[in-house]
């Protein structure tokens, strides 16, 4: 994962690359969020497991990290005779994408401030040129 902003910039990103990028979420959380949004209907860790090859633990892990970042959405499901079982699907995009440039949105703003604070503080210590 680059370490600066201009190693970002300069690389050949995919909206997928987002993921990684606002949220931090890893390969496997882009590969589950894919094979959730190819899917039909909503899955089971248990389908999502076997989708990506992966044990149910792991797969587990990185829906749970999904669904903290918002990305994806639980939703339980009722046995008629008694029980329950919970299935996920993707967030609507839109949403997803208003959540990210929102969070640009307050990025670029903090960055900002920082480059304002930058600027007062070196400007004051800067020597004077005659």
């Amino acid at each position: 994962m680059p370490e600066a902003m201009t190693e970002y910039l300069s690389q050949d990103m995919h909206c997928e690359g987002l993921l990684e990028c606002i949220h931090g979420l890893k390969e496997l959380d882009k590969e589950v969020f894919r094979t959730l949004s190819d899917a039909e209907e909503p899955l089971t860790v248990d389908e999502i497991a076997e989708t990506v090859g992966r044990e149910r633990s792991t797969a587990y892990r990185s829906v749970q990290r999904l669904l903290s970042s918002g990305f994806i959405q639980k939703e339980q499901v009722n046995y008629d005779q008694g029980g329950y079982y919970h299935v996920y699907h993707p967030t609507d995009p839109d949403q997803i994408a208003d959540d990210m440039q929102r969070v640009l949105n307050d990025w670029y703003a903090k960055m900002g401030q920082l480059i304002s604070e930058f600027r007062e503080q070196y400007r004051e210590s800067a020597p004077v040129e005659q």
